[in-house]
């Protein structure tokens, strides 16, 4: 009973406060998406990753260990995924990258701090980093059917990440009004992107709502059974091991819906992919959650 108490307390936020995005949208009210999701990724989303890197206690060698868990996590799953989407014959361009790439910003942070506090945070931002460098550079070529991987180096994102790497590996911080104000700039990214999925969710279109339905429960499987392998294969501690698996578990990103609508990949059906894993992860990651603590 405590369990299932002090796992409903550490979702309920997450999933109340897109609930508000929602119902926002529902009752009629003006929501400027392109506005608050420019705000979030060039501006509260790269503070909140810098002042994260910098302050983070993390030990150097854990740090290490989780980066590479990481990659080997998201370069198994990528192989993986791209077997089965052509395996099932389904387009590439359009399931791939929703099938990789879960919502560890949106939906990955506010879990790993609600769950596991500051360390937690630390620890999923190193794997959203990561996460977010991939499906900027291998992600968008593989939806655009190719193009330069150089763009990946404009994104503020990136940026913010290797900086506060920088930092953190030099033990370097910066003053400290400087650092309250990026860290009251930061503080707005989590409920800021949790009440904007609430919003995005709320305007989708699902597309075939039986192949989604399907899609969602392998991916979920999938992502969750390839991130508890890696994760006890490079001996990570427990915090580590779960921030690790609930990252790579969280349903399709609504950046995926976005980036299908502008490359002309098959949108809808990544919407449907969307909605139906994001409802999935309501029940999903409680439970995946339970089974970690």
């Amino acid at each position: 009973m405590n369990l299932a108490v002090t796992v409903l307390e550490i979702v309920a936020p997450v999933f109340l406060l897109a609930g508000i995005g929602f119902a926002w949208v529902k009752l009629g009210f003006e929501y400027r998406m392109q506005f608050v999701t420019q705000l979030a990724m060039t501006l509260s989303v790269p503070c909140l990753i810098f002042t994260s890197l910098m302050q983070t206690e993390i030990d150097p060698k854990a740090l290490t260990t989780l980066s590479a868990a990481s990659v080997v996590a998201y370069g198994g799953l990528t192989l993986v995924m791209l077997v089965l989407v052509r395996a099932a014959g389904l387009e590439t361009r359009t399931y791939t990258a929703p099938m990789i790439f879960g919502n560890t910003g949106n939906l990955g942070l506010p879990l790993a701090l609600f769950a596991f506090g500051e360390t937690g945070l630390g620890y999923a931002v190193v794997v959203f980093a990561i996460m977010a460098i991939w499906s900027f550079t291998f992600g968008i070529w593989l939806v655009s059917g190719g193009g330069s991987v150089l763009k990946v180096l404009r994104e503020p994102l990136v940026a913010s990440t290797l900086l506060g790497g920088l930092f953190l590996w030099q033990g370097w911080q910066t003053p400290t009004f400087l650092t309250n104000t990026l860290t009251l700039v930061g503080q707005l990214a989590i409920p800021l992107m949790l009440i904007t999925l609430g919003v995005a969710v709320a305007r989708l279109t699902p597309g075939r709502i039986g192949l989604s339905v399907l899609l969602s429960v392998v991916k979920l499987a999938l992502c969750a059974g390839i991130g508890w392998a890696v994760g006890l294969w490079f001996g990570l501690d427990d915090t580590a091991l779960a921030v690790l698996v609930l990252q790579v578990a969280t349903p399709v990103a609504v950046t995926s819906y976005l980036l299908a609508e502008k490359y002309g990949a098959d949108a809808q059906a990544v919407a449907g992919l969307v909605v139906v894993s994001t409802l999935l992860s309501v029940a999903g990651l409680p439970v995946l959650l339970a089974m970690l603590l």
